[in-house]
């Protein structure tokens, strides 16, 4: 039991959406002009200056994808870096989105032959110096290695099991990167398979509950400490916090 913000008065009220995951719970818990408590103060509501939503969408699309990996990849799946000899570098973002597209349809064409369904998540990114790659997670089946080297023929295919890249937090920020976020790009362009849906948060309404300050921690998980956020929303004025459970086997 951590305890972790203290504000307002004992008798809060707040709502709290779970996410559920194989191997961990992601929690987001906040109070709302509905629920909030007689006496309770909150700060003045601001609009968010253009820094501030770049930074608020990005902040989302690294969760977004942190939950497809958590919901639809295993630790054993790939993390691909699909390189570009020289000579066969693209000359645009457009020449590059074509490239990757005629690799996808070879490889699901071979994945179909083999009975799956590929899955994939992908950056596409060139660095200031016109380096140019592709980060992408895919679901591995048998020979999967083979089926990429089939499909690419621009240059390497360099393949590593996911967890190599730590856990699925950090991989998500690592394949959301822009040059916002990594000034040794020049572009990026994100995207995902239309087969991983977004996972259904569990929703919980506590009225007049008492226990705001403190993280219950379920037996046979522990806190991610660095996924700790709280404050004020800056749009709402309202208390907000986030954190993450992860289960124990983790550090082992």
């Amino acid at each position: 039991m951590i305890n972790v913000l203290k504000i307002g008065p004992e008798d809060m009220s707040y709502t709290k959406n779970i996410y559920e995951f194989d191997n961990a719970i992601e929690v987001e818990e906040k109070h709302t002009y509905r629920y909030r408590s007689p006496g309770m103060k909150r700060e003045k509501k601001k609009k968010l200056t253009p820094a501030q939503m770049k930074a608020v969408n990005q902040k989302n699309k690294e969760k977004t994808c942190r939950r497809k990996l958590r919901k639809h990849f295993e630790e054993n799946d790939y993390f691909v870096c699909l390189t570009y000899e020289k000579e066969k570098r693209p000359s645009d973002m457009t020449e590059a989105k074509r490239d990757f597209s005629d690799a996808m349809k070879v490889i699901r064409r071979e994945y179909g032959k083999a009975g799956y369904k590929v899955k994939w998540i992908r950056n596409i990114e060139v660095g200031t110096k016109n380096g140019w790659h592709v980060h992408l997670v895919i679901n591995r089946i048998p020979d999967t290695d083979l089926i990429l080297r089939k499909a690419w023929k621009k240059g390497k295919v360099i393949c590593q099991l996911m967890y190599e890249k730590g856990e699925f937090k950090d991989l998500a920020a690592y394949i959301t990167k822009t040059p916002e976020t990594d000034k040794r790009l020049r572009e990026t362009s994100y995207s995902t398979s239309r087969n991983l849906p977004l996972p259904e948060a569990k929703k919980k309404t506590y009225v007049r509950w008492r226990t705001w300050n403190k993280i219950r921690i379920p037996k046979g998980y522990y806190i991610d400490k660095d996924s700790v956020h709280e404050g004020n929303n800056p749009v709402t004025g309202y208390p907000y916090r986030e954190y993450t459970l992860l289960k124990l086997k983790r550090r082992e």
